[in-house]
């Protein structure tokens, strides 16, 4: 081997050395930041999420101002019967797992691999991930992203904290995020004051709240609300 092809090998080392340490490094930075952000919004309360931004932009697009009406709330003076209605809605194991469901996995595979239209089967956990951390896109990689974020926030959160940004950040309407705002719009009572009643209304409308009428509920979301009234004594003593 000449001298000329040696120094050329030797330089091809050394650049591909270069770019491997540069992506370790990005890779611990990235992942370092995602801790640290984690670790903040158990403390802060989440004010903005990607899904406030994109629905902001695709307003300005459309010609439209911008609508963000949203509270935040402490757990404490969210209405118990809210978060049962939302348990017994969304994820009656909310409390036992550890941020997935292994039998909505499982379904969401087999109706993959049929060629089915897969259905939505997250847990609280995963759809609290979502919301924070994702731009909500329909795409393998936003699943990959909220996959992680919902080991993070289960780890470093916990269930209590993990409710209580759900019920803050969940969209409820048209430009309407997380429940006091959503009650003060329907109802015209803060979010402690809510009945059985008007809290399985609501968890009622989470699968696609821009779609479903809380405020003229069709017969699918009064059949739905009793379903989960029937629900929520079933559901035992919730405590974090």
């Amino acid at each position: 081997m000449t001298g000329k092809n040696k120094k050329k090998k030797k330089t091809q080392k050394s650049l591909g050395r270069r770019i491997w340490q540069y992506t370790y490094r990005t890779i611990l930075i990235l992942w370092l930041l995602s801790i640290v952000h984690v670790v903040a919004l158990k403390y802060i309360p989440v004010y903005f999420t990607p899904l406030m931004v994109l629905r902001s932009c695709q307003s300005i697009f459309d010609g439209k101002a911008p609508r963000n009406d949203k509270t935040w709330m402490p757990i404490e003076q969210i209405s118990h019967n809210l978060v049962v209605a939302c348990i017994a809605s969304e994820d009656n194991l909310f409390l036992k797992h550890n941020g997935f469901s292994e039998r909505a996995i499982r379904q969401a595979l087999i109706e993959r691999l049929e060629g089915k239209r897969i259905r939505g089967g997250s847990t609280i956990s995963q759809q609290t991930a979502k919301n924070v951390f994702t731009f909500c896109s329909r795409t393998w990689f936003r699943k990959g992203i909220e996959t992680y974020y919902t080991i993070l926030i289960e780890l470093i959160w916990g269930k209590e904290r993990i409710m209580e940004v759900y019920l803050n950040v969940v969209e409820l309407g048209d430009g309407i995020y997380g429940v006091e705002a959503a009650s003060r719009h329907y109802w015209g009572i803060p979010a402690n004051k809510l009945s059985k009643s008007q809290s399985a209304l609501m968890a009622a409308a989470l699968p696609n709240p821009l779609h479903y009428s809380i405020t003229r509920p069709g017969p699918y979301m009064q059949k739905r609300q009793k379903q989960i009234l029937d629900l929520m004594p079933k559901m035992g003593k919730i405590e974090f």
